[in-house]
């Protein structure tokens, strides 16, 4: 099975907080996919992350919701299309209020850093250079 699309449930505390963390970063949201309890994040043509109200987000499952400030859910890793973009987009969260979640990996030919959004989500930024991982 594969499939098309993938979208990924986030409960977030307040939606226009998450919005305005997410916008600074970068990301952009469907208006078509938005109102009080829910905004359609969009990653690539493919790949969407829904942020739901936590109350919004409960009515989805019977389970609790995860206290980021204890434990991690998910990670949610991104690509970034170069080193360079990996640094610009892990601080533009730090400098839109989210935290540093651990310091720069670098393998060579991979490289990542990751930081936690104003929710505690873990999100991990990339970047691969195919050819080295070729040679390596």
């Amino acid at each position: 099975m594969q499939a098309k699309q993938i979208y990924v449930n986030l409960p977030v505390k307040d939606l226009n907080k998450s919005v305005a963390f997410f916008s600074k970063i970068g990301f952009e949201f469907d208006p078509q996919a938005t109102d009080e309890n829910a905004t359609c994040m969009v990653i690539n043509e493919n790949t969407f992350v829904m942020l739901l109200v936590e109350t919004f987000f409960k009515t989805f499952t019977n389970k609790e919701i995860a206290d980021t400030t204890n434990n991690t859910e998910a990670i949610l890793a991104i690509s970034a299309e170069s080193r360079e973009q990996v640094d610009e987009i892990v601080k533009k969260a730090l400098e839109a209020g989210g935290k540093s979640a651990n310091d720069p990996i670098d393998h060579g030919f991979m490289y990542g850093w990751s930081f936690q959004d104003i929710d505690g989500h873990l999100w991990e930024v990339m970047y691969m250079d195919e050819s080295e991982a070729a040679q390596g």
